[in-house]
């Protein structure tokens, strides 16, 4: 299993009432929905193996000097042009290294890539694995685009409307839900979130074309490469508006590619040598006093007693 750990505890910071605060009054919204959303996956999908992936870098260079507005208006205004931050709450950023020291001390791994976003991170240890099933859970749909049989089945638990209306996408549920070719579902997503653009990431996409469109001309033309290949045929059964479209948007679509698509070859690393999922903690009094001092001795016990049904080999 392979979590967005941050998009699981910006869901939790927002998802849980702020008046959860340690005993010396500091804010635990977070870490406490971090702790029960891993708690409720481990007890759901059962994984004997489990990295918290990091994002090292939100807005990579290499993907801004491509599109400019690639997260531009996720910039903090009132921070200096020459810093790039993304708007992170105040009362968060101290919960996610709560976060990092209590998976630490429990001895559960989390992996990251200098100069790549989460997303990198989860895109490339799926597609390196060779012996298990994958399940990368996220609230980001923009994984959808890794979903795959082989070599492994890689699904993509997508809580984007929270964990009661979680889903499970595999390449044919993603096919299915967003019209797709079933056979390379997983790539065909990203191209359609390139075609269609993607504002909450300040990709602009074809002017004119949008999902339903984009999703039509993949089904007919089974790629981004045949849509293309058909815009600069006169002969081609693509309508001339259409062609009129891709055509003046050749440069976006060249510049855009390899920004919307998840790195698979990020230089990943795993904070530890193992990535299977503790049965107990690694550092039991260090457990313990994080949970006094944080005052969430029930999510720990809660984290616990879902370790403790995993099958013991």
């Amino acid at each position: 299993m392979l979590l967005d750990g941050a998009s699981l505890w910006f869901r939790s910071y927002f998802g849980v009432p702020d008046s959860i605060k340690a005993p010396d009054g500091r804010p635990v919204n977070a870490v406490r929905g971090f702790l029960d959303t891993i708690s409720q996956l481990i007890t759901l999908h059962r994984p004997h193996r489990l990295v918290v992936c990091l994002d090292l870098d939100w807005r990579p260079q290499w993907r801004v000097a491509a599109i400019p507005s690639y997260k531009a208006h996720r910039v903090a205004e009132e921070v200096p042009a020459s810093v790039d931050v993304e708007e992170v709450p105040d009362e968060l950023t101290p919960q996610v290294d709560m976060i990092g020291a209590i998976l630490d001390a429990f001895g559960i791994a989390s992996a990251g890539a200098p100069g790549f976003e989460a997303d990198d991170v989860l895109g490339t240890l799926a597609a390196a694995e060779r012996r298990d099933p994958v399940v990368v859970v996220s609230g980001d749909r923009d994984l959808l685009q890794v979903v795959a049989e082989a070599p492994v089945p890689v699904r993509v638990f997508y809580m984007g409307r929270g964990f009661a209306k979680a889903t499970l996408f595999g390449p044919t549920e993603v096919a299915e839900q967003y019209g797709l070719p079933a056979d390379r579902a997983g790539a065909a997503y990203a191209e359609l979130a390139l075609l269609r653009g993607d504002p909450s990431d300040g990709l602009p996409g074809v002017a004119g074309v949008g999902e339903k469109t984009a999703a039509k001309l993949l089904a007919e033309y089974g790629s981004l490469a045949g849509i293309l290949t058909a815009a600069d045929d006169p002969k081609s059964g693509l309508a001339k508006a259409v062609r009129a479209k891709l055509q003046a948007a050749t440069d976006y679509i060249c510049a855009a590619e390899p920004v919307v698509r998840v790195a698979v070859d990020a230089p990943v690393t795993i904070d530890r040598a193992s990535d299977a999922l503790p049965l107990t903690a690694r550092d039991p009094q260090r457990v313990a006093a994080l949970g006094v001092e944080l005052g969430i001795g029930s999510a720990i016990k809660r984290l616990q007693k879902a370790l403790d049904g995993l099958p013991r080999s």
